[in-house]
C-alpha cells in the first residue's frame, strides 16, 4: 500500500462524495506534501508548536521576547483552543503560555499576510482573557495578557524587527491605561538596526538565515528532530488529508449545486429528462431528483 492508502486508511477516510478526478487532486497533493514534510522548518505552525513543547525552548523564545517580565517558569500548551459559545468564532493558539505569576502569553506563527493581522491580535487578546475570567471573578484580579505573533513580512511597513503596543490615552501623551495587555508584532524581515542580541539570532533564523547562536542550534536540532518523528508526521499528514478532504466535498458540493441549477434551467424550458441527460451528460437520477423538486415546489 502507499503512504496515502495507508494514512487514509488509519484515519478512515473514505473519501465518500468524492469524485475520482477529485481524488485524485487529494493523492496529487498529499504526495507533495509528503515529500516536502522532509524540508519543512520552524516558520511551518505544526513544527512550531511540536518544538514548543519543549518548555525550555519556549521558556528562553519568552525571556527574550519579553525581557521586563520576571518568572521560575511556565507551563505551554500548543494548539490550546478557547470555545466561549457554540455561535462565537473560536481561536486555536498555537502556543499558550502560563508563567507562574499567573499571566498569559499567546504566541502565534504566521507565515502568510491575510491583511488582518490587527484584528487577529484584538481578536486573540480578548479570547486569552475570556479564557482567565472565572464567573463572579473581579476585574481586578486579571492577569497581565500578550498576545504575539511572529511573521516573515513586515505587516506595519516600518521596517522594525518588534513593534509591541499598548492602550494609551490620545489626548495625554505619556499616559497608559495600564490594563495589562500588551501585542507584539515580530518582523523577521526587518530591516531597522531596533534589536540585536539572541531575539535578532532568532528572527534571522525565522527568515533562513544561519546563526551560530547557542539556543539557535538547540531550536535547529529540534526542529530536525520533530521531522524524523514519524508518529508526528503520519499526524501532520493526516491533518492535511482531512483538510483537502473537506475542501474537496466543498468543490463537488458547489459542482453538484451549479448542476442542479442548470438543469433546472433546462426543465423549466420544456426539456425532458433523457434529452437533458444526452445533451449535458448529467446522470438520470440527478435529472430525475430536479425534476421531483420542481414538481413538489409547485
Amino acid at each position: 500500500m502507499s503512504d496515502f492508502d495507508i494514512i487514509a486508511s488509519e484515519a478512515g477516510i473514505t473519501f465518500d462524495g468524492i469524485s475520482e478526478a477529485g481524488i485524485k487532486r487529494i493523492q496529487d497533493k498529499f504526495d507533495k506534501c509528503y515529500t516536502e514534510w522532509d524540508s519543512l522548518d520552524i516558520t511551518n505552525d505544526f513544527i512550531f508548536c511540536k518544538v514548543m513543547q519543549d518548555e525550555s525552548l519556549l521558556e528562553e523564545l519568552v525571556r527574550m521576547i519579553l525581557p521586563d517580565i520576571t518568572f521560575d517558569s511556565l507551563e505551554g500548551v500548543a494548539q490550546k483552543a478557547i470555545e466561549i459559545g457554540k455561535d462565537i468564532h473560536g481561536v486555536r493558539f498555537d502556543i499558550f503560555a502560563k508563567p507562574d505569576d499567573g499571566a498569559v502569553i499567546a504566541i502565534e506563527m504566521q507565515v502568510v499576510n491575510y491583511g488582518n493581522l490587527s484584528k487577529k491580535l484584538r481578536s486573540y487578546g480578548s479570547m486569552s482573557d475570556s479564557d482567565m475570567l472565572d464567573k463572579g471573578m473581579l476585574y481586578s484580579k486579571l492577569k497581565d495578557n500578550y498576545v504575539i505573533i511572529i511573521c516573515p513580512f513586515d505587516y506595519y511597513r516600518q521596517g522594525l524587527h518588534k513593534y509591541t503596543f499598548t492602550n494609551r490615552c490620545h489626548e495625554v501623551e505619556g499616559l497608559e491605561m495600564n490594563d495589562g495587555t500588551t501585542k507584539i508584532v515580530l518582523n523577521a524581515n526587518g530591516t531597522a538596526d531596533d534589536i540585536h542580541g539572541p531575539l535578532k539570532d532568532f528572527l534571522d533564523y525565522v527568515a533562513g538565515k544561519a546563526s551560530d547562536d547557542e539556543y539557535i542550534r538547540k531550536l535547529d536540532e529540534a526542529v530536525h528532530k520533530a521531522r524524523r518523528n514519524k508518529e508526528w508526521r503520519r499526524e501532520y499528514m493526516t491533518l492535511f488529508m482531512r483538510d483537502l478532504e473537506n475542501r474537496e466535498l466543498g468543490i463537488e458540493e458547489g459542482r453538484s449545486q451549479r448542476d442542479r441549477e442548470k438543469i433546472e434551467i433546462m426543465l423549466r424550458k420544456g426539456r425532458t429528462p433523457e434529452e437533458i441527460v444526452e445533451f449535458g451528460d448529467y446522470p438520470l437520477d440527478l435529472v430525475l431528483s430536479v425534476q421531483e423538486s420542481l414538481l413538489v415546489a409547485h
